[in-house]
């Protein structure tokens, strides 16, 4: 019809959202965005690359955060408050984990059987997650443990969870303390959280928090600070926090 236009059709909301936080990843972007699910959004958030992660990352199809303040929790808070979509994930960005994993999780939290899903890393080969991180780990397991009751055997960084929820806990650690606090947050709210076994292959480039003993010790401190934080009152009724390891089926395709 003459004299009528018509405005090109908005983008279709994406389902979920994925949480990147990347600093200096550009050799990983392409294995790791190649393996976001269809109808996903990867959320690169940029910590201050200088290897031109950011424009990789745009390259490649994914939403370029950019987040001047260093640091782990920084970037994944900033993507959080970025993102739109009902479900909010989180992935690493050194291709450690694969994304794609991230299916059963999301389906879970969406089906209302738990509120939180997290991937529990088994490493594929020796060099995967070195001893002393994987101590360190252990450690803030147990500590977990005692101040939560869940029994979780790993803090990874691979989650699923729902934008607003998490939102709601008002986290606050801006560090190596996020993940823990948000566990720790999500228990004190009567949460379920759930773990399941996904595979873990040595990451692209050098680690920023446990590459070294100190960096892992530092990620030490600042999660045992999160620890000694007074629990967040919640509902009496709201359920109690409760941990289910189960074994995640899905392998990793090796790079």
């Amino acid at each position: 019809m003459r004299g009528v236009t018509t405005s090109p059709p908005e983008p279709a909301a994406a389902a979920v959202d994925v949480v990147l936080p990347c600093l200096n990843e550009a050799d990983a972007l392409p294995w790791v965005l190649a393996r976001i699910p269809d109808g996903w959004r990867a959320l690169v958030v940029d910590n201050g690359s200088t290897d031109g992660s950011a424009e990789v990352a745009r390259r490649l199809g994914a939403t370029v955060v950019h987040e001047s303040r260093r640091g782990f929790g920084a970037a994944c808070h900033a993507g959080l408050s970025a993102a739109t979509a009902d479900l909010v994930c989180f992935c690493d960005c050194d291709a450690s984990l694969d994304p794609s994993l991230l299916v059963p999780f999301v389906e879970e939290v969406r089906g209302g059987t738990a509120d939180l899903v997290l991937g529990r890393r088994r490493p594929r080969s020796r060099g995967a997650w070195p001893a002393h991180a994987r101590a360190g780990n252990l450690v803030l397991a147990r500590l977990l443990r005692r101040r939560t009751g869940l029994r979780l055997r790993d803090l990874g960084p691979l989650r699923a969870a729902r934008r607003e929820a998490l939102l709601g806990l008002e986290l606050t650690d801006r560090r190596s303390g996020y993940p823990l606090q948000m566990v720790v947050r999500a228990a004190d709210d009567g949460w379920r959280v759930r773990e399941h076994d996904v595979p873990y292959l040595p990451r692209t480039g050098a680690s920023k928090v446990t590459g070294t003993w100190r960096g892992t010790w530092q990620a030490v401190r600042d999660m045992s600070r999160v620890l000694a934080e007074p629990p967040l009152p919640r509902s009496a009724a709201a359920p109690r926090a409760s941990a289910v390891t189960t074994q995640a089926p899905t392998e990793r395709t090796a790079r």
